[in-house]
């Protein structure tokens, strides 16, 4: 049986993971879980799966858990309970579904600790895709990728080499909007927004989706996972989201990977990876799509995905500054304190203000992600 621990249990990966484990008990012990401030749901969480740690985000919420955790059940809190779910149980697997950068740490408090790592996390590759990788590589740590894309792109390459690997390519559902012009997104409400044709998903990846900058991101995430340069990764526009990724080899030969949209697969193959279990996600039927349909990026409908890869070639300190910037960006946005195109505009004019740190260490990637996040929040 593999040990996991959970952060972000209560969020879309957290759940989907936990119903991945409920259809196969027999092959996971679940060893913690941290939850958000979803209070009912982590309790209930809880009181089914019977970790030996959990986390919530605040200590008066961990005081309002305590009384509900079954007999030897230890709560904590904050930074520091996410941290000693990631590193500080028995767990095999560290399932990183936190949203944002706040994954950092505890991430890489996991790998010191020898855990391997279920990555969700895309922006803990973005933000420090250098010392994670490093880190990984010393402690002998598995990065296995969550991402629907990612997760094909890893099945793809199975006992092929990346030095016969002409180019990968990340399919985008395109979004909320991908059927609008840029003229159409004027006035566009977060209610739209967050109305994903495809996936079901959290807020703040919904309108990254729309945006592109999920896909900009997961190609920085990309670069790391594969050591492929960025001229070697591309995006193609796929609105069904039934190929999820593609290699194309050398010699032209294509692979690609295939399923109906559902997390739970890809999820379940970072956890039982090299082997493949039954799957409660429904069987992919062509006859009945039919049809599948492809059209080329377009960067100026989509700038975002332009600054991700400028960001990415840049380097250093570029990328969290992106991710930073964005993040604060689309909390606004769904706040309702700016229009759906500031978005954009709030990230690239952080960008123009920032001033690149190459190769930064952890606490100079910390220091721009703090100023990018003063500097969106000003503009």
């Amino acid at each position: 049986m593999k040990r996991i621990s959970i952060l972000g249990s209560t969020g879309s990966i957290g759940t989907q993971t936990l119903d991945v484990v409920e259809h196969h008990p027999e092959q996971f012990i679940v060893e913690g879980l941290a939850g958000g401030s979803n209070l009912q749901l982590l309790i209930e969480q809880v009181q089914k799966f019977k970790p030996r740690k959990v986390s919530i985000s605040t200590q008066s919420l961990a005081e309002q858990l305590a009384p509900y955790v079954p007999e030897g059940t230890k709560v904590y809190y904050g930074d520091e309970g996410l941290v000693e779910i990631a590193a500080g149980t028995d767990a095999d697997y560290i399932v990183t579904a936190l949203v944002g950068s706040q994954g950092l740490h505890s991430t890489l408090a996991a790998i010191e600790a020898g855990k391997h790592i279920a990555l969700a996390n895309k922006e803990t590759l973005v933000s420090a895709g250098h010392l994670v990788t490093a880190a990984a590589k010393r402690r002998n740590v598995m990065l296995l990728p969550v991402d629907s894309e990612h997760s094909a792109i890893f099945q793809c390459l199975n006992g092929e080499g990346t030095g016969d690997v002409r180019k990968i390519t990340l399919t985008a559902s395109g979004g909320s909007f991908r059927d609008r012009t840029r003229e159409q997104l004027h006035g566009v409400t977060v209610e739209q927004a967050l109305q994903h044709p495809n996936w079901s998903m959290g807020a703040k990846i919904t309108i990254d989706s729309a945006t592109m900058v999920n896909k900009g991101l997961e190609v920085i995430e990309a670069h790391w996972l594969f050591g492929l340069d960025y001229s070697r990764i591309e995006v193609i526009i796929h609105p069904e989201s039934i190929i999820h990724s593609f290699v194309e080899f050398n010699d032209h030969s294509i692979i690609a990977q295939l399923g109906n949209p559902d997390m739970r697969v890809p999820i379940q193959y970072a956890l039982t990876y090299p082997h493949r279990l039954s799957n409660p996600s429904r069987p992919l039927n062509l006859a009945e799509i039919g049809k599948l349909h492809f059209r080329e990026m377009d960067f100026d409908r989509f700038p975002c995905l332009r600054m991700a890869y400028d960001s990415g070639k840049a380097g250093g300190t570029a990328t969290t500054v992106f991710n930073a910037a964005n993040e604060v960006a689309v909390d606004r946005f769904l706040k309702g304190e700016i229009a759906f195109l500031q978005i954009e505009d709030i990230i690239a004019r952080t960008l123009d203000k920032h001033e690149t740190a190459a190769d930064p260490d952890l606490e100079q990637i910390t220091a721009a992600d703090a100023w990018a996040r003063q500097t969106a929040r000003n503009i």
